[in-house]
């Protein structure tokens, strides 16, 4: 079951969900250094033949490779235990879902951004983002008390 959030809920938990976002890029991007590397690596290796593979360079390779997708799967984990959904890592775009009038929409954010200040609908994403107005705010909702 998803998790509904008002805006103010939402926004006490912003510090928390933008430095996931940082920590998730950061860790994607050294993963595809990784990669890039490991890659030229074993350009390298097979234009020579295979007849000089420095296994320690292969086991270090494969760990950071490892290292960096633990630090990307951790970091967007916390995120999704939030209750947020990652929509683009590369432009780091977060949804909080939360209620409008009853139906599912989503407080929207985009890492730099020093706030949540619109929302859309479930299906109409980041180009149909709008500005969070008095309206939206006194018609939202989070969860419902028990």
């Amino acid at each position: 079951m998803p998790r509904f959030f008002t805006l103010e809920q939402a926004e006490k938990l912003l510090p928390e969900v933008e430095a996931a976002m940082r920590e998730a890029i950061a860790a994607r991007a050294d993963y595809q250094r990784a990669e890039a590397d490991r890659e030229s690596f074993v350009r390298r290796v097979t234009m020579q033949g295979g007849m000089s593979v420095d296994r320690e360079r292969v086991i270090q390779e494969k760990s950071r490779l490892e290292s960096s997708v633990r630090q990307l799967k951790a970091a967007v984990e916390k995120i999704q235990e939030a209750g947020c959904l990652i929509k683009d890592l590369d432009m780091g775009l977060v949804d909080f879902p939360t209620l409008l009038k009853g139906e599912e929409v989503y407080l929207c954010w985009k890492l730099g951004e020093s706030g949540i200040r619109f929302w859309h609908g479930v299906n109409e994403g980041f180009r149909g983002r709008k500005p969070i107005d008095q309206e939206f705010l006194d018609q939202h909702q989070g969860e419902l008390p028990n």
